[in-house]
């Protein structure tokens, strides 16, 4: 029998682990994630094994490796993600195989488990996991040890477990879908993660993480900024892929507005709707002034204008703003189409759509 445990081996039990270290795996300080962080702390330094839920994208495989980092453990952390291997496959993944053991099989192969020795093993949609290799995982858990395909010796391993799911896993068991003594053998810590509409306050931190990590794979790249007009744009929206759709945001941000100033009107027309910005509009924009800022009339103003009327033809009012203010953004702006569509925060088709409608003409060639 093969053995990797060694009186060197040994651990002794680590100190909690600072609160900075998951931190820097897992941005946010909102109320849910913070309860999140405070139980990977409270775990990690356990050899117990942890459940993961929660929706796709919530970052499952974060909350993975803010464990191992803070277990202390000085192994590797080994990820399998059960759903995206074929089932006929899974079981040399995960257990390895031996030389001849079957068609194909032209040397010995190490396999995920074995790799995971002294380090964390994280079993991503372990609920897609087939029933017959839910047996044989059951068994590692109870023995600690393994036997490669192919192989009749047993390989005694040390890891931590870590599985995770998007699945309704008591629901699978009571279906006869999921084995119902590895679900309570995996299921010691539930870990819940929240969907990132209900954090939406962290997405400021998350987004800023996700560009600290962009600038340290590539210190040339020239990234975006995003003012608060198009963070506020951000925090609004359902987010149903969760963070993972956030980084998606992120990278057709890069593409789409390398080193410009991101607005809400840039988030919702072109990076939710994945639509291309204005090629003639400026390197940057500020976010939308207040109206009061902008000059327009106190409400108290407005009152006095209804005092003593019966009625306000409010759509001709509306009309004749609209166009007392395109004509003075062309004339500001001599007459160039699209530095008054910047100055009026329209797309230059949207504003040559309504100078038509309106009739209004242009002072010289845009």
């Amino acid at each position: 029998m093969t053995s990797h445990f060694s009186p060197e081996g040994a651990r002794s039990r680590p100190l909690p682990p600072p609160a900075g270290l998951i931190n820097r795996v897992i941005p946010g300080e909102s109320v849910s994630i913070c309860r999140v962080k405070q139980l990977i702390a409270a775990v990690a330094v356990s050899d117990a094994p942890v459940l993961v839920r929660g929706s796709t994208g919530t970052g499952k495989e974060l909350a993975a490796e803010a464990l191992h980092r803070a277990s202390g453990r000085g192994g590797a952390l080994i990820a399998v993600n059960c759903a995206a291997i074929p089932a006929d496959l899974l079981e040399s993944e995960l257990f390895g195989h031996e030389k001849g053991a079957f068609t194909g099989a032209d040397r010995q192969r190490i396999g995920r488990i074995e790799m995971a020795h002294g380090g964390t093993l994280f079993l991503d949609e372990i609920g897609d996991m087939p029933l017959a290799l839910q047996a044989k995982l059951l068994r590692v858990l109870e023995s600690r040890r393994i036997s490669r395909v192919g192989g009749t010796s047993e390989i005694e391993v040390d890891f931590r477990l870590v599985t995770a799911t998007h699945r309704n896993l008591d629901a699978q068991v009571a279906a006869g879908g999921f084995r119902c003594d590895l679900y309570y053998r995996i299921n010691v810590f539930p870990l819940e993660l929240p969907d990132l509409r209900e954090r939406a306050s962290d997405i400021p931190l998350i987004l800023a993480r996700m560009l600290e990590d962009q600038l340290a794979r590539d210190p040339a790249l020239d990234l975006p900024h995003f003012d608060t007009s198009a963070l506020r744009a951000l925090a609004g929206h359902s987010w149903p892929g969760n963070v993972r759709e956030l980084r998606n945001v992120l990278a057709r941000a890069i593409v789409l507005f390398p080193g410009r100033i991101v607005t809400a009107r840039h988030v919702r027309e072109n990076l939710l709707q994945l639509a291309m910005p204005d090629p003639e509009g400026p390197a940057g924009q500020q976010p939308a002034a207040a109206p009061e800022a902008q000059g327009l009339p106190e409400p108290s103003q407005f009152h006095d204008m209804l005092e003593g009327r019966a009625d306000l033809d409010l759509r001709g009012y509306l009309r004749d703003i609209e166009v007392a203010l395109i004509e003075a953004a062309l004339a500001k702006r001599d007459g160039c189409v699209s530095r008054a569509a910047d100055a009026l925060r329209l797309r230059r088709t949207t504003l040559i759509e309504k100078m038509k409608k309106f009739g209004i003409m242009r002072c010289s060639a845009a």
